[in-house]
């Protein structure tokens, strides 16, 4: 007993030499080989190795991946499907959307696994209780580890799709209600353990594999009333856990363990404590608040049990709730994981497919019950297939600001160069938060549900809170786009070049049926136009032009702020021409307002005053409310030599 003694101290101590040079768990935090806390900032590969429907468009009539191949079998066949099938996961990730991912920040990816990839489902294997292995699966996360390496990028395993089906919401695990889930067969239970074990066998070695996350949002009533385990407590699901875990320790003793909860991962009732010493538990977060309250439950389970937590998945929002969520994980050093790198005709993603006519008529098509043409069916999804690869993807930059640099810079950042004179389309605002380059009334979904507030109700061109649509206008200066809905007190900035200091034409292209619509333009805080009424056409998609002479702007940058004093009308583009000399332009106020206090008013005018001469406030009358007001003194502001403060007598 003497000798085996040490030799167990020194197998342990091995083991933990060897865990080290992973991600690993060191008390409640993720740390690296160096014992550093290290920040998961993760893109989650949805849509690859499993569709959706809601990625493809086709929730409405076939959420699952099974019910969409039944529609393309039945429309082209087998053999055309399968191709379809191939140049799908040939062309969604590449080595080219990975390096794109690490040159924007990301430091990790999760793969979406679907089950099949990489076994045959119980049905069909050839002999009842044994396991069929696939190559492909295996080698396309071969092939994803080694681009990922190449940038010390970590790979998780997220088994989205368990054999069986994992959940009543269908879609997200491909459960065919028709056949038995994961929870209603031994044998699909004894599969899944069998294939992390095959998993963890492969990559045990394997440092840039950051973890395996067992089984991706189980949504099933083990007990209770909610039909996705919202109220269940969880033993069945525990009791799978503990024996993937053991069956990967058995081969693996080098990785950490995600485990995710019942109700789309978040009811981790029965999940403590614990059972493994190398083991994280994630939690998932949509549409809900930003703010630290939302995942105090979390937080306050790693206390108690010293254990890792991390946001594994989330998303499907709005900018600012993207800069806002990673802001208040980070602060509280929550790693997170973002969804999903890639959707067909979308903005709310750092890529997006286009989504081509001849796609959304095949979807019309299947949406009413019909079968398409085999040959248009077939040539409609392999031109998608082609969309998919990134050389040929719309990349969304608002998406990746929030996500990075917003986290540390709250000033704004030019979307597209703008030089005046030019043409600026209103879409084109600079990249920033909400408040800094923009200001919407509706710019965010925290109701709790997918559909509860639409923070652009267009859904076009960027995942910001501005409303942005496909613009019909037949004049050739906009971008496809215009900026609709607007309300009063909206707002949204441009960043600009002026090529020279002079009196600028400016035509703003609006749209509109109300007539009562009104704005002005500011340059650098400073109203430069007065309050310019939009006019009104016979619809919101019939433009007109009102136009605004003599704007003077400065050389160099500037920024301009278009504000909207009164909504009713869409907006499509500004257009800065015909500069004139400056002293051809005579001199008038553009606006006045009070100051905070209300002890000064600021009367600004088009052009600078000549400081050399003292102005006297009798050669001004200022009328409140119908009274007289008397002014005390008259002075130029210091900042702004076209703007006059009248400071006002005290009562």
């Amino acid at each position: 007993m003497k000798r085996i003694l040490p030799i167990t101290i020194l197998f342990i101590f091995l083991c933990q030499l060897a865990q080290s040079q992973y991600l690993h768990r060191e008390g409640k935090y993720i740390v690296d080989g160096e014992g550093q806390l290290f920040q998961i900032r993760s893109m989650g590969l949805g849509g690859w190795m499993l569709q959706e429907g809601y990625m493809l468009g086709t929730g409405g009539f076939a959420g699952t991946q099974h019910e969409i191949r039944a529609l393309m079998e039945a429309a082209m066949g087998q053999e055309r499907t399968d191709e379809f099938y191939d140049a799908w996961l040939a062309n969604h990730c590449t080595k080219t959307d990975i390096d794109s991912l690490a040159a924007w920040g990301f430091n990790a990816v999760r793969p979406a696994l679907h089950y099949n990839l990489f076994t045959l489902p119980i049905e069909e294997e050839p002999v009842p209780g044994q396991d069929t292995w696939l190559d492909e699966g295996f080698q396309m996360v071969d092939e994803l580890l080694e681009w990922c390496r190449a940038h010390e990028m970590y790979v998780i395993l997220d088994l989205h799709a368990a054999p069986g089906g994992q959940g009543k919401n269908a879609d997200i695990s491909d459960y065919d209600a028709s056949k038995p889930s994961l929870w209603e067969s031994e044998e699909n239970k004894r599969k899944t353990v069998a294939l992390w074990r095959k998993l963890a066998e492969r990559y045990a070695n394997e440092k840039y594999i950051g973890g395996y996350d067992l089984i991706n949002e189980t949504n099933w009533s083990f007990t209770g009333t909610h039909p996705n385990g919202c109220d269940s407590s969880n033993e069945p699901l525990r009791e799978l856990m503990v024996r993937i875990t053991e069956a990967i320790r058995e081969v693996d003793q080098n990785h950490l363990v995600f485990i995710e909860g019942n109700c789309w991962a978040n009811n981790m009732t029965g999940m403590f404590p614990p059972w493994d010493d190398n083991l994280a538990y994630s939690f998932h977060k949509y549409w809900n608040g930003t703010d630290k309250n939302t995942i105090s439950e979390f937080l306050g389970w790693r206390e108690q049990y010293n254990v890792p937590i991390w946001m594994g998945e989330s998303g499907e929002n709005a900018n600012q709730w993207f800069y806002e969520t990673i802001s208040m994980l980070e602060s509280q050093q929550v790693g997170w994981s973002w969804w999903p790198m890639k959707k067909i005709g979308s903005v709310v993603g750092p890529l997006t497919a286009v989504r081509t006519p001849e796609y959304a008529q095949l979807l019309d098509t299947w949406r009413n019950g019909g079968t398409p043409d085999p040959d248009f069916c077939y040539q409609t999804l392999m031109q998608i297939t082609e969309n998919l690869m990134i050389e040929n993807c719309t990349y969304q930059p608002d998406v990746i600001d929030a996500m990075f640099r917003q986290q540390t810079d709250d000033t704004g950042k030019p979307y597209k160069k703008h030089e005046i004179p030019g043409v600026i389309a209103a879409p084109d605002f600079d990249l920033g938060r909400h408040g800094a380059t923009y200001f919407d009334k509706d710019f965010i979904n925290s109701t709790g549900n997918a559909g509860g507030a639409a923070w652009n109700q267009g859904h076009s061109y960027r995942n910001d809170g501005v409303d942005i649509e496909p613009c019909s206008d037949e004049s050739p200066l906009g971008n496809g786009y215009n900026v609709g809905w607007m309300e009063s007190g909206e707002w949204m900035e441009y960043t600009v070049e002026v090529k020279e200091t002079a009196a600028y034409r400016v035509t703003v292209r609006v749209a509109g049926t109300a007539g009562t619509g009104k704005f002005h333009l500011a340059v650098n805080g400073k109203n430069v136009t007065g309050t310019v009424a939009a006019k009104a056409t016979t619809g919101n998609q019939n433009w007109t032009d009102v136009t605004v002479a003599q704007v003077i702007l400065e050389k160099g940058r500037q920024t301009i702020r278009l504000v909207v004093e009164q909504g009713g009308f869409n907006l499509n583009y500004m257009q800065f021409s015909d500069p004139e000399p400056t002293g051809s332009v005579p001199g008038k106020a553009t606006n006045g307002y009070a100051s905070p206090t209300g002890s000064a008013i600021y009367l600004a005018a088009n052009k600078s005053f000549d400081q050399s001469v003292t102005p006297e406030a009798q050669d001004f009358r200022l009328k409140v409310n119908g009274f007289l007001e008397g002014i005390d003194e008259l002075t130029y502001d210091t900042d702004d030599p076209g703007k006059l403060v009248l400071g006002l007598k005290k009562n």
